[in-house]
């Protein structure tokens, strides 16, 4: 998938969030596994970052989508946090 410069630069920065993803593919993965990995093991920083490159309304959307399946990636941690802060933040 094609990103622009700034979520390229983002996903550079922050490489070692997708420890699981060969360095050469990196630059192409979803937004869906950006979202996904920053989440889960980004900083607040990485998160803000993600939300001013992505929007919060995007991200929060591809979240509630991620967790609506039987199955999940999400940690339950991660899961229970981001559903009280999008409920506030992203409605």
């Amino acid at each position: 998938m094609k990103h622009n410069s700034q979520i390229n630069k983002f996903i550079q920065e922050n490489s070692s969030l997708f420890w699981w993803i060969k360095p050469e593919e990196k630059t192409n993965i979803s937004i869906n596994v950006l979202v996904e990995a920053v989440l889960n093991y980004g900083n607040e920083k990485s998160v803000k970052k993600l939300f001013d490159l992505v929007g919060i309304k995007k991200v929060a959307d591809i979240f509630y989508w991620q967790i609506s399946g039987k199955r999940s990636n999400i940690h339950k941690r991660t899961k229970h946090f981001f559903k009280i802060y999008f409920k506030r933040h992203a409605q």
